[in-house]
C-alpha cells in the first residue's frame, strides 16, 4: 500500500540531538533536521556530525534535512556526510534559484550504487520564484517543491499576507504541472498563535496546498486537523464516488449536481486523505 501523504513536517534544529529524538516522538508525519537557519555558524560541524551519527539507523518516521545554502562549501560537506545513510529520507535544499542547482545537487548525491535520495527544493527568492516550473522538472530525483516564505517575503518586499498570494498559487502551479504532490505550506512563525494558524492553514488549503511544516509540536494538531477532510466533505465524496463507480464518462447524481471524471477523482483523493494512518 502507498505511504499516505504527510501532512505534518517538523522541524528541529540539527545541533541539538535531544531535541531531535523528541521530535521523532511528537506525532509529526515527518521530521525535518535543520543545518541552515536554525543552526549558528559556530554550530554547524556539531550540527552536521550529531545528524550524521542519527542517520546512521533507521528512524521512527522518515527524517529529511535541509542541508546549508547550496552554493557554499557547508553544503558540500552536508551531502557528502548524510546524502548515503540509511535513516535518510530525503534532502531539503535551501534558496534554491535554478534547475541547476537541483541537477548539481543530485549527482553530487547519488551513490555509486543507486540514484540520489528524495529532493525537495525550496523556493526563497523572486528568482527561484520565475524559474518554479524549470526547477520542478530538473531531474527525477526531485519530489517535492515548496516556499521559504520568509526569505521570498524579504526579497519581495512583501508586507501584509495577501502579498504572497500570487507566489503561492505559483508553486502551486508549477508543482502539480510537474506532476508533484501539492505543496506544503510554509512555517507558521508564531507559535502561540493556534488560531492564526488554523485559520492560515484554511488559506492555504483553498490555495491547493497539502499540509504544512511546524516548528513546534503544539502546532502539529492543528494543520492535521485543518488539512483532513470534514464530515461532510468525506459523506459528499462517498456518494460521487457511488453514484461513479467506474470513469466512463459525466453523470448527474440525484440532487441534480453534474459530475464528471476530474471530480470523481477529486473525491476519490478525499477518501484516501480521510483513510489516512
Amino acid at each position: 500500500m502507498t505511504a499516505p501523504h504527510p501532512l505534518t513536517w517538523l522541524y528541529v534544529p540539527g545541533d541539538r540531538p535531544g531535541v531531535v529524538a523528541k521530535a521523532l516522538l511528537a506525532g509529526a508525519d515527518a521530521v525535518i533536521v535543520d543545518l541552515e537557519d536554525a543552526v549558528a555558524p559556530d554550530r554547524k560541524e556539531y550540527a552536521r556530525s550529531a545528524t550524521a551519527e542519527l542517520l546512521a539507523r533507521p528512524q521512527p518516521v522518515p527524517v529529511h534535512v535541509r542541508v546549508n545554502a547550496l552554493d557554499t562549501p557547508l553544503a558540500q560537506a552536508d551531502l557528502h556526510a548524510i546524502a548515503a545513510l540509511p535513516g535518510l529520507a530525503g534532502l531539503r535544499l535551501p534558496k534554491v534559484t535554478s534547475r541547476a542547482d537541483v541537477i548539481r545537487v543530485a549527482e553530487h548525491a547519488a551513490p555509486a550504487d543507486g540514484g540520489a535520495p528524495a529532493l525537495h527544493a525550496l523556493v526563497e527568492s523572486a528568482l527561484g520564484l520565475e524559474h518554479a516550473f524549470a526547477i520542478a522538472t530538473a531531474h527525477p530525483a526531485l519530489h517535492g517543491l515548496s516556499i521559504g516564505e520568509a526569505d521570498l517575503r524579504a526579497d519581495l518586499g512583501v508586507r501584509e499576507e495577501a502579498g504572497l498570494d500570487w507566489a503561492r498559487s505559483r508553486v502551486v502551479v508549477a508543482a502539480r504541472a510537474a506532476g508533484l504532490a501539492p505543496p506544503a505550506q510554509s512555517v507558521h512563525p508564531d507559535v502561540r498563535d493556534l488560531e492564526g494558524l488554523a485559520a492560515s492553514c484554511a488559506r492555504g488549503r483553498a490555495l491547493g496546498f497539502l499540509g504544512r511544516a511546524a516548528i513546534h509540536p503544539r502546532q502539529l494538531p492543528v494543520i492535521e486537523r485543518a488539512y483532513l477532510p470534514t464530515a461532510e466533505e468525506i459523506e459528499r465524496a462517498e456518494e460521487i464516488t457511488k453514484a461513479a463507480p467506474t470513469d466512463e464518462g459525466a453523470l448527474a447524481l440525484p440532487d441534480g449536481r453534474f459530475v464528471d471524471r476530474a471530480v470523481v477523482e477529486g473525491a476519490r483523493r478525499v477518501l484516501a486523505l480521510s483513510r489516512r494512518g
